[in-house]
Protein backbone atom coordinates (compact mmCIF):
# COMPACT_ATOMS: atom_id res chain seq x y z
CA UNK A 1 0.00 0.00 0.00
CA UNK A 2 1.35 3.40 -1.00
CA UNK A 3 1.76 6.20 1.51
CA UNK A 4 1.34 9.74 0.22
CA UNK A 5 2.02 13.01 2.01
CA UNK A 6 -0.86 15.49 1.93
CA UNK A 7 -0.62 19.05 3.25
CA UNK A 8 -3.01 21.97 3.84
CA UNK A 9 -0.96 25.08 2.93
CA UNK A 10 -3.91 27.46 3.30
CA UNK A 11 -3.42 27.01 7.04
CA UNK A 12 -0.13 28.89 6.77
CA UNK A 13 2.71 27.84 4.48
CA UNK A 14 4.95 29.62 2.01
CA UNK A 15 6.17 28.04 -1.21
CA UNK A 16 9.50 27.36 0.49
CA UNK A 17 7.72 25.55 3.34
CA UNK A 18 5.98 23.31 0.83
CA UNK A 19 9.18 22.72 -1.14
CA UNK A 20 10.97 21.60 2.01
CA UNK A 21 8.27 19.02 2.78
CA UNK A 22 8.03 17.82 -0.84
CA UNK A 23 11.77 17.31 -1.12
CA UNK A 24 11.87 15.51 2.24
CA UNK A 25 8.99 13.26 1.14
CA UNK A 26 10.85 12.44 -2.08
CA UNK A 27 14.11 11.71 -0.24
CA UNK A 28 12.31 9.47 2.24
CA UNK A 29 10.62 7.38 -0.44
CA UNK A 30 6.99 8.44 -0.18
CA UNK A 31 4.93 7.71 -3.27
CA UNK A 32 3.53 11.21 -3.74
CA UNK A 33 3.21 14.75 -2.43
CA UNK A 34 -0.28 16.23 -2.64
CA UNK A 35 -1.71 19.50 -1.46
CA UNK A 36 -5.17 20.91 -0.92
CA UNK A 37 -6.61 23.56 -3.24
CA UNK A 38 -7.96 26.21 -0.86
CA UNK A 39 -7.58 29.97 -0.47
CA UNK A 40 -8.79 30.59 3.08
CA UNK A 41 -7.56 29.23 6.40
CA UNK A 42 -9.98 27.13 8.40
CA UNK A 43 -9.01 28.49 11.80
CA UNK A 44 -5.96 30.65 12.52
CA UNK A 45 -4.66 33.57 10.49
CA UNK A 46 -3.22 31.54 7.62
CA UNK A 47 -0.09 33.70 7.39
CA UNK A 48 1.66 34.36 5.07
CA UNK A 49 -1.46 33.75 2.98
CA UNK A 50 -2.65 31.26 0.36
CA UNK A 51 -0.65 29.86 -2.51
CA UNK A 52 -2.17 28.69 -5.77
CA UNK A 53 -2.14 24.91 -6.06
CA UNK A 54 -1.17 24.55 -9.70
CA UNK A 55 1.38 27.37 -9.68
CA UNK A 56 2.96 25.72 -6.63
CA UNK A 57 2.97 22.28 -8.25
CA UNK A 58 4.59 23.74 -11.36
CA UNK A 59 7.43 25.02 -9.20
CA UNK A 60 7.72 21.72 -7.34
CA UNK A 61 7.76 19.87 -10.66
CA UNK A 62 11.08 21.54 -11.48
CA UNK A 63 12.55 21.10 -7.99
CA UNK A 64 11.80 17.39 -7.54
CA UNK A 65 12.56 14.47 -9.82
CA UNK A 66 10.73 11.28 -8.85
CA UNK A 67 7.83 11.92 -6.47
CA UNK A 68 4.33 12.17 -7.91
CA UNK A 69 2.46 15.46 -7.47
CA UNK A 70 -1.19 16.41 -7.31
CA UNK A 71 -4.20 18.03 -5.68
CA UNK A 72 -6.68 16.59 -3.23
CA UNK A 73 -8.79 18.10 -4.57
CA UNK A 74 -9.06 21.00 -7.00
CA UNK A 75 -12.46 22.64 -6.81
CA UNK A 76 -14.51 22.83 -9.99
CA UNK A 77 -15.59 26.33 -8.94
CA UNK A 78 -12.09 27.84 -9.08
CA UNK A 79 -11.10 27.43 -12.74
CA UNK A 80 -12.69 27.14 -16.14
CA UNK A 81 -12.17 23.58 -17.39
CA UNK A 82 -10.30 24.59 -20.54
CA UNK A 83 -7.81 26.56 -18.47
CA UNK A 84 -7.52 23.74 -15.94
CA UNK A 85 -6.76 21.23 -18.70
CA UNK A 86 -3.96 23.47 -20.01
CA UNK A 87 -2.51 24.09 -16.53
CA UNK A 88 -2.45 20.43 -15.53
CA UNK A 89 -1.04 19.28 -18.87
CA UNK A 90 1.71 21.88 -18.62
CA UNK A 91 2.67 20.88 -15.07
CA UNK A 92 2.68 17.25 -16.19
CA UNK A 93 5.18 18.17 -18.89
CA UNK A 94 7.24 20.21 -16.42
CA UNK A 95 7.43 17.18 -14.13
CA UNK A 96 8.20 14.63 -16.80
CA UNK A 97 4.85 12.91 -16.34
CA UNK A 98 4.36 12.80 -12.56
CA UNK A 99 1.09 14.68 -12.09
CA UNK A 100 -2.36 13.54 -10.95
CA UNK A 101 -5.50 15.66 -10.92
CA UNK A 102 -7.87 15.35 -8.01
CA UNK A 103 -11.13 17.11 -8.87
CA UNK A 104 -14.16 17.79 -6.69
CA UNK A 105 -17.26 19.97 -6.54
CA UNK A 106 -16.00 22.44 -3.90
CA UNK A 107 -17.62 23.05 -0.53
CA UNK A 108 -16.10 25.96 1.42
CA UNK A 109 -18.45 28.85 0.70
CA UNK A 110 -16.57 31.45 2.76
CA UNK A 111 -13.41 31.23 0.69
CA UNK A 112 -15.45 31.85 -2.45
CA UNK A 113 -16.91 34.98 -0.92
CA UNK A 114 -13.49 36.12 0.31
CA UNK A 115 -11.89 35.99 -3.13
CA UNK A 116 -14.84 36.54 -5.43
CA UNK A 117 -15.36 33.04 -6.78
CA UNK A 118 -18.98 32.25 -7.69
CA UNK A 119 -20.44 29.56 -5.45
CA UNK A 120 -23.60 28.11 -6.99
CA UNK A 121 -25.69 26.05 -4.62
CA UNK A 122 -25.79 23.22 -7.13
CA UNK A 123 -22.27 22.28 -8.16
CA UNK A 124 -22.44 18.65 -9.16
CA UNK A 125 -23.32 19.53 -12.73
CA UNK A 126 -20.25 21.78 -12.90
CA UNK A 127 -18.04 18.94 -11.71
CA UNK A 128 -19.52 16.47 -14.18
CA UNK A 129 -19.00 18.80 -17.13
CA UNK A 130 -15.48 19.67 -16.01
CA UNK A 131 -14.59 15.98 -15.96
CA UNK A 132 -16.15 15.54 -19.40
CA UNK A 133 -14.22 18.49 -20.79
CA UNK A 134 -10.83 17.92 -19.21
CA UNK A 135 -10.71 14.24 -20.12
CA UNK A 136 -12.22 14.98 -23.53
CA UNK A 137 -9.59 17.60 -24.35
CA UNK A 138 -6.75 15.31 -23.31
CA UNK A 139 -8.05 12.29 -25.21
CA UNK A 140 -8.79 14.09 -28.49
CA UNK A 141 -6.20 12.95 -31.08
CA UNK A 142 -3.67 15.55 -32.18
CA UNK A 143 -4.92 17.25 -35.32
CA UNK A 144 -8.58 16.84 -34.37
CA UNK A 145 -10.81 19.26 -32.46
CA UNK A 146 -13.00 18.99 -29.39
CA UNK A 147 -16.38 20.64 -28.85
CA UNK A 148 -18.74 20.60 -25.90
CA UNK A 149 -22.23 22.07 -25.61
CA UNK A 150 -23.41 21.74 -22.03
CA UNK A 151 -25.50 23.50 -19.44
CA UNK A 152 -22.51 25.26 -17.88
CA UNK A 153 -19.75 25.31 -20.51
CA UNK A 154 -19.46 25.59 -24.28
CA UNK A 155 -16.30 24.81 -26.23
CA UNK A 156 -16.24 25.15 -30.02
CA UNK A 157 -13.60 23.45 -32.17
CA UNK A 158 -10.89 23.51 -29.55
CA UNK A 159 -7.50 22.27 -30.81
CA UNK A 160 -7.40 20.38 -27.50
CA UNK A 161 -3.79 21.27 -26.81
CA UNK A 162 -1.48 20.79 -25.01
CA UNK A 163 -1.54 17.08 -24.23
CA UNK A 164 -0.21 15.73 -20.95
CA UNK A 165 2.90 13.55 -21.03
CA UNK A 166 0.88 10.74 -19.45
CA UNK A 167 -1.83 9.14 -21.51
CA UNK A 168 -4.10 8.98 -19.70
CA UNK A 169 -3.18 11.37 -16.93
CA UNK A 170 -4.63 9.92 -13.70
CA UNK A 171 -7.78 11.63 -12.47
CA UNK A 172 -8.89 11.26 -8.85
CA UNK A 173 -12.53 11.80 -7.93
CA UNK A 174 -12.93 12.58 -4.26
CA UNK A 175 -15.96 12.84 -2.05
CA UNK A 176 -18.13 11.03 0.43
CA UNK A 177 -21.47 11.06 -1.37
CA UNK A 178 -23.17 7.64 -1.43
CA UNK A 179 -24.33 7.53 -5.06
CA UNK A 180 -23.36 10.33 -7.47
CA UNK A 181 -19.69 10.57 -6.51
CA UNK A 182 -19.07 6.82 -6.93
CA UNK A 183 -20.81 6.98 -10.31
CA UNK A 184 -18.50 9.80 -11.44
CA UNK A 185 -15.46 7.89 -10.20
CA UNK A 186 -16.53 4.81 -12.12
CA UNK A 187 -16.97 6.88 -15.26
CA UNK A 188 -13.91 9.14 -15.22
CA UNK A 189 -11.40 8.29 -12.53
CA UNK A 190 -8.26 6.24 -12.12
CA UNK A 191 -8.76 6.54 -8.36
CA UNK A 192 -11.57 7.12 -5.88
CA UNK A 193 -10.70 8.90 -2.64
CA UNK A 194 -12.67 9.23 0.56
CA UNK A 195 -11.39 12.15 2.62
CA UNK A 196 -11.55 12.16 6.41
CA UNK A 197 -14.39 9.67 6.75
CA UNK A 198 -15.36 7.94 9.94
CA UNK A 199 -13.03 4.94 9.96
CA UNK A 200 -15.91 2.49 10.18
CA UNK A 201 -17.45 4.01 7.03
CA UNK A 202 -14.47 3.30 4.78
CA UNK A 203 -15.53 -0.23 3.69
CA UNK A 204 -19.03 1.05 2.91
CA UNK A 205 -17.58 3.84 0.74
CA UNK A 206 -15.34 1.39 -1.09
CA UNK A 207 -18.21 -1.04 -1.63
CA UNK A 208 -20.33 1.77 -3.09
CA UNK A 209 -17.72 2.67 -5.69
CA UNK A 210 -17.13 -0.98 -6.56
CA UNK A 211 -20.87 -1.32 -7.11
CA UNK A 212 -20.89 1.79 -9.30
CA UNK A 213 -18.13 0.28 -11.44
CA UNK A 214 -20.14 -2.91 -11.90
CA UNK A 215 -23.23 -0.91 -12.87
CA UNK A 216 -21.15 0.99 -15.43
CA UNK A 217 -19.71 -2.20 -16.87
CA UNK A 218 -16.22 -1.45 -15.53
CA UNK A 219 -13.99 -3.93 -13.76
CA UNK A 220 -13.79 -2.62 -10.16
CA UNK A 221 -10.21 -3.82 -10.02
CA UNK A 222 -9.21 -1.10 -12.49
CA UNK A 223 -10.11 1.68 -10.02
CA UNK A 224 -7.67 2.42 -7.23
CA UNK A 225 -9.14 3.11 -3.79
CA UNK A 226 -7.72 5.51 -1.24
CA UNK A 227 -8.46 7.37 1.97
CA UNK A 228 -7.09 10.62 3.38
CA UNK A 229 -6.59 10.70 7.15
CA UNK A 230 -4.79 12.93 9.61
CA UNK A 231 -1.35 11.77 10.75
CA UNK A 232 0.02 12.00 14.30
CA UNK A 233 2.42 9.25 15.31
CA UNK A 234 5.08 9.04 18.02
CA UNK A 235 7.80 6.61 19.01
CA UNK A 236 6.14 6.56 22.41
CA UNK A 237 3.09 8.06 24.09
CA UNK A 238 4.89 11.24 25.10
CA UNK A 239 6.01 11.97 21.54
CA UNK A 240 2.54 11.26 20.19
CA UNK A 241 0.96 13.56 22.78
CA UNK A 242 3.43 16.31 21.88
CA UNK A 243 2.55 15.99 18.18
CA UNK A 244 -1.16 16.07 18.96
CA UNK A 245 -0.73 19.27 20.97
CA UNK A 246 1.32 20.86 18.18
CA UNK A 247 -1.65 20.64 15.81
CA UNK A 248 -4.27 21.52 18.42
CA UNK A 249 -5.93 18.11 18.56
CA UNK A 250 -6.82 15.76 21.39
CA UNK A 251 -5.01 12.39 21.46
CA UNK A 252 -8.20 10.38 21.90
CA UNK A 253 -9.91 12.14 18.98
CA UNK A 254 -6.90 11.58 16.74
CA UNK A 255 -6.83 7.90 17.59
CA UNK A 256 -10.50 7.66 16.65
CA UNK A 257 -10.26 9.50 13.34
CA UNK A 258 -6.72 9.20 12.02
CA UNK A 259 -3.48 7.34 11.63
CA UNK A 260 -2.48 8.15 15.16
CA UNK A 261 -0.88 6.94 18.35
CA UNK A 262 2.31 4.95 18.71
CA UNK A 263 3.96 3.18 15.78
CA UNK A 264 2.24 -0.19 16.47
CA UNK A 265 -1.15 1.54 16.67
CA UNK A 266 -0.58 3.31 13.35
CA UNK A 267 0.51 0.05 11.73
CA UNK A 268 -2.63 -1.70 12.98
CA UNK A 269 -4.85 1.05 11.57
CA UNK A 270 -3.12 1.03 8.19
CA UNK A 271 -3.31 -2.76 8.03
CA UNK A 272 -7.03 -2.54 8.73
CA UNK A 273 -7.56 -0.05 5.91
CA UNK A 274 -5.44 -2.11 3.55
CA UNK A 275 -7.59 -5.12 4.44
CA UNK A 276 -10.64 -3.20 3.25
CA UNK A 277 -9.02 -2.77 -0.15
CA UNK A 278 -7.17 0.55 0.03
CA UNK A 279 -4.36 0.89 -2.49
CA UNK A 280 -2.98 4.02 -0.83
CA UNK A 281 -3.46 6.35 2.12
CA UNK A 282 -2.91 10.11 2.08
CA UNK A 283 -1.32 11.15 5.36
CA UNK A 284 -2.49 14.66 6.26
CA UNK A 285 0.56 16.39 7.73
CA UNK A 286 -0.44 19.56 9.58
CA UNK A 287 2.85 20.56 11.25
CA UNK A 288 5.10 21.28 8.27
CA UNK A 289 8.08 22.11 10.48
CA UNK A 290 8.25 18.58 11.93
CA UNK A 291 10.18 16.67 9.28
CA UNK A 292 11.19 14.11 11.90
CA UNK A 293 7.55 13.00 11.79
CA UNK A 294 7.95 12.06 8.11
CA UNK A 295 11.24 10.33 8.86
CA UNK A 296 9.64 8.24 11.61
CA UNK A 297 6.84 6.99 9.38
CA UNK A 298 9.23 6.31 6.49
CA UNK A 299 11.60 4.32 8.69
CA UNK A 300 9.27 2.40 10.99
CA UNK A 301 5.90 2.16 9.22
CA UNK A 302 6.30 2.30 5.44
CA UNK A 303 8.57 -0.78 5.15
CA UNK A 304 5.84 -2.97 6.68
CA UNK A 305 3.35 -1.93 3.99
CA UNK A 306 5.42 -2.68 0.91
Amino acid sequence: MDLRIFIEPQQGASYDDQLRVAQAAERLGYDAFFRSDHFLAMGGDGLPGPTDAWLTLGGLARETSTIRLGTLVTSATFRQPGLLAIQVAQVDAMSGGRVELGLGAGWFEREHAAYGFPFPQRRFGLLTEQLEIVTGLWSTPVGETFSHDGEHYTLVDSPALPKPVQSPLPVIVGGNGPRRTPALAARFAAEYNTSFPEIADIPTRFDAVRGACEEAGRDPGTLKLSAALVLAVGRDEAEFTRRAAAIGREPAELREHGIAGTVPEALDRLAQIRGWGADRVYLQVLDLSDLDHLELVAAEIAPHLR
